[in-house]
């Protein structure tokens, strides 16, 4: 390890151990409204956007991740390391969780472990790397990763900190409330699965009380019912506020649009592992004798029959911004070599006969409803534009809570995806979407289309475990290059973040995208 990551790691903080408190609390209540719905509030059974955002309610973590991808001091007030594959982390004192019991290394230990360890494996782009983790004494954890880790601390800010009376507990001892214990702002009052959680504030929050003394979250990820709550006041506050309703609440007395610019990236996956994908058949619906994805020319086509500008321009209404790769210009990993390929449905044709397919095929693509922003209409363009090059489409969308396992489990032909590239560079989602799929190492959990690509695996390995950024970059690069120009994703687009709410409210949109009650404050 150099001798400039050293010292910048282990001193950036030291000077800003404390979280300020939070202004004066008030006794008013608060209810958002959520896009989406998490499929539980066990903290570390699977790691997607709605859960993640849910849980940082209840529970915390060693390191706050902030809104633009920075590293605050959480559980862990200071952080070392050792050395190259050791880490030391200082816990805050004094700390209790909503019960009343005091929180030590043994919580953070058992959290670790818990969130590694899962059968789900839910958060294993995160905790792969990690071999080991030990109390050094009750305010001080080891954390030893198998190689030198560059986003260990990115990764430990993913994870939260449970009791460690609840390390062996279900995830319905957590739905129920029973486990459902935390040290975070807000303390579990009540959880109806697809309906709302409630919350109440938790006063004796180390970072201070919250604003609201009681939240609720209303998930609903349709959008005519989240809006419709907003414009009869039902909601203070809602996500994803649909486009064909901006008019309605720019014209309101009392309503306001927030706008933020989020690290998003929505795509099209495809099976490009097995012989025969089940989704794709002869244009007359007889099974094919191989599977057409697994040829990049099948997979430029596709791409270049998607005019991705009228979609973010028409269907999401400036809601969003064409992308070519994992991150956007100015983002470490960001590829001046990934080819931008243009709309052109003529080429696409032509592409689809040099590789055999002169008539097309059939197709049913499978999506997501109220997952994504327009995910449903977004689909439905795409398998129109599809149609017009020849690969006959049908379009299925489903409920988040019923697609999303099987979609990162490989159960579709092509399926439209989302990743939140939180960290700000190109291994996290490397490491999630492409990465050859191995639950030993950690990788490709939600590799849904089965890409086995060895250079990738390669360089994601080096860049997993180079510490000097000067070396580390140019992997990062490389990821891009690799996994966009051989199209293992079809890059669709960045999704902006657009929220309602009443004007008595004020909140700054997250590049993660969550929402999160403690962040919203009144309007001054």
């Amino acid at each position: 390890m150099t001798a400039k990551i050293l010292q910048r790691a282990a001193i950036a903080l030291l000077g800003t151990i404390a979280i300020p408190a939070l202004a004066g609390a008030q006794e008013a209540p608060l209810t958002i409204g959520m896009s989406t719905t998490p499929t539980t509030i066990d903290p570390h059974e699977d790691s997607s956007a709605p859960n993640n955002a849910t849980s940082r309610h209840i529970w915390s973590s060693l390191i706050n991740r902030t809104g633009t991808s920075g590293n605050e001091p959480e559980l862990a007030t200071e952080w070392k390391p050792v050395d190259d594959t050791h880490w030391e982390f200082k816990l805050r004192d004094g700390v209790k969780f909503h019960d009343g019991s005091a929180f030590d290394a043994e919580d953070v230990v058992a959290s670790l472990l818990r969130a590694r360890d899962k059968p789900s494996q839910g958060f294993a782009s995160y905790t792969r790397n990690i071999s080991n983790v030990a109390a050094k004494d009750p305010m001080t954890v080891v954390v030893e990763t198998s190689v030198p880790d560059p986003l260990l601390l990115n990764s430990v800010s993913r994870i939260r900190i449970i009791s460690s009376d609840c390390k062996d507990a279900s995830v319905q001892d957590f739905d129920n409330g029973k486990c459902a214990v935390g040290t975070g702002p807000y303390s579990f009052v009540s959880y109806q699965p697809g309906s709302a959680l409630k919350l109440k504030r938790n006063d004796d929050y180390f970072a201070g009380a919250s604003h609201w003394s009681d939240v609720t979250l209303r998930f609903l990820p349709d959008d005519g019912a989240r809006l419709a709550s907003l414009l009869s006041n039902e909601i203070d506050l809602i996500e994803s506020l649909p486009a064909d309703g901006m008019s309605r609440v720019e014209s309101s007395d009392n309503l306001q649009i927030i706008n933020g610019q989020s690290s998003r990236l929505v795509y099209m996956g495809m099976d490009v592992s097995r012989d025969v994908s089940p989704f794709v058949k002869a244009t007359d619906g007889s099974a094919l004798e191989k599977n057409p994805l697994k040829d990049e020319k099948v997979r430029r086509a596709l791409l270049m029959s998607i005019n991705r500008e009228a979609i973010v321009e028409r269907v999401m209404q400036k809601n969003g911004t064409v992308a070519d790769q994992f991150v956007a210009e100015g983002y470490a990993g960001h590829s001046d070599a990934v080819e931008k390929v243009p709309y052109d449905p003529e080429q696409a044709k032509a592409l689809l006969a040099e590789a055999g397919y002169p008539d097309g095929f059939s197709v049913t693509l499978h999506g997501p409803s109220g997952r994504y922003v327009k995910d449903a209409e977004v689909l439905q363009a795409v398998g129109q534009m599809f149609t017009r090059i020849g690969i006959r489409s049908q379009v299925e969308v489903l409920p988040w809570s019923m697609y999303s396992e099987k979609y990162s489990d490989g159960a579709y032909s092509i399926f439209l995806g989302s990743w939140g590239v939180n960290t700000g560079e190109t291994t996290n989602p490397a490491v999630a979407l492409v990465a050859t799929r191995n639950e030993e190492k950690g990788t490709g959990r939600y590799n849904g289309g089965g890409v086995s690509d060895p250079k990738i695996d390669e360089t994601l390995a080096k860049a997993s475990s180079t510490l000097d950024e000067a070396a580390r970059t140019p992997l990062l690069e490389d990821l891009s290059t690799e996994t966009f120009n051989n199209l293992w994703l079809l890059p669709m687009h960045y999704e902006n973040v657009v929220l309602g709410a009443k004007k008595s409210v004020t909140y700054t949109p997250r590049g993660d995208k969550y929402t999160l009650a403690y962040e919203v404050k009144p309007a001054q």
